[in-house]
């Protein structure tokens, strides 16, 4: 797979290769031997996927979307609807399509949650369209600053899980730390949503 891919992505590495299948962009069969086989509907779906993001800047979340819509069915370069959802806004935009005011915006940045920037990218304008549905009901970004900490927190978790992968300068290691932090990250969301949960069962008997 690298030998096929490699001409046209020179960065791609094993490992990368590894967190795309963790991510869900290709789910090759595996052999008795526990060899990764890769059919040629894979080689596809990593050259889009690829050009998506070297391209495009597209997340990752939004390339496993179209590739799923799409199937086998996929091209190199995604539509122009596509590339558009990835798109850069400028202040003025952000707010308008989000919905919200200048003053929500300015402390959603002085909480922390959205980083100022003369573009802002799809990613603050998902987390302040959240920001206006919460502060409908009279939560602020000042209350929610506690859940960036708290991911910091689990990110600082999951690194110190990891480290000794980290420390280590083989592939192996590498690609063995990009599977495990993901699943480490589902794992905590997982019991983070058992307890959010159990707390929502006790406000509505």
């Amino acid at each position: 797979m690298l030998a096929r891919l490699s001409p046209e992505f020179p960065a791609l590495t094993a490992s990368k290769l590894r967190f795309l299948e963790v991510q869900g962009i290709v789910t090759p069969v595996r052999t008795d031997s526990g060899y990764r086989k890769f059919s040629a509907a894979d080689v596809e779906r990593l050259r889009t996927a690829l050009t998506m993001q070297r391209d495009f800047g597209i997340p990752l979340a939004r390339i496993r979307e179209y590739l799923e819509e799409h199937g086998d069915e996929v091209a190199p370069a995604p539509p122009a609807s596509i590339v558009q959802t990835s798109r850069r806004y400028r202040r003025d935009e952000l707010i308008s399509v989000a919905g919200a005011s200048p003053t929500l915006l300015n402390e959603a940045v002085s909480a922390g949650l959205i980083t100022p920037a003369d573009l802002f990218d799809e990613r603050a304008l998902g987390l302040l369209r959240s920001l206006v549905a919460l502060n409908a009901h009279g939560i602020q970004p000042r209350h929610v600053r506690t859940i960036r900490q708290s991911a910091e927190r689990e990110v600082a978790l999951i690194e110190s899980a990891i480290a000794p992968l980290l420390r280590r300068t083989d592939a192996g290691s590498r690609a063995q730390a990009s599977e495990a932090a993901p699943e480490l990250a589902r794992r905590l969301e997982e019991i983070r949503q058992v307890f959010v949960g159990a707390a929502l069962e006790r406000l509505t008997p």
